[in-house]
């Protein structure tokens, strides 16, 4: 019964969570496009980074997310903040609206909390000493 109420709060506080948290911010950011292109690290590992250019400035963004594949000279939307191009973002669901830790870490909090709360309330009348 409890989880009947709780999925539809659980749905709507994530979605208003996400709208409102989101670096570069939706409603005031650019967009534009970049190519994803793959360059060397520390480590002589290759990553994603995504290339794009703003008022003739080019800027490099990294572009690797967990779970989201892109191919060399991938057309990928970009979205950045006009005061400062370098914080910017791959444009996509994964990974600019939803992210994995902030889905796990928001279902790990509502569930601990769903069974602390159905433990309160079970007994209520148990006493701390």
């Amino acid at each position: 019964f409890l989880f009947k109420k709780i999925i539809p709060f659980y749905f709507v506080c994530f979605v208003l969570y996400v709208l409102f948290s989101r670096h570069p911010d939706y409603q005031d950011g650019e967009i534009t496009s970049g190519i994803i292109h793959y360059i060397k690290d520390s480590t002589q590992k290759p990553v994603a980074k995504a290339i794009f250019v703003i008022d003739k400035l080019q800027d490099t963004i990294n572009a690797a997310y967990p779970l989201r594949n892109l191919k060399e000279g991938q057309n990928v939307k970009i979205i950045y903040e006009t005061s400062d191009p370098s914080k910017a973002a791959v444009y996509a669901w994964w990974g600019y609206w939803f992210q994995w830790d902030e889905i796990l870490g928001s279902i790990f909090i509502t569930v601990i909390l769903l069974y602390a709360a159905k433990a309160i309330t079970a007994k209520p009348a148990f006493k701390i000493l």
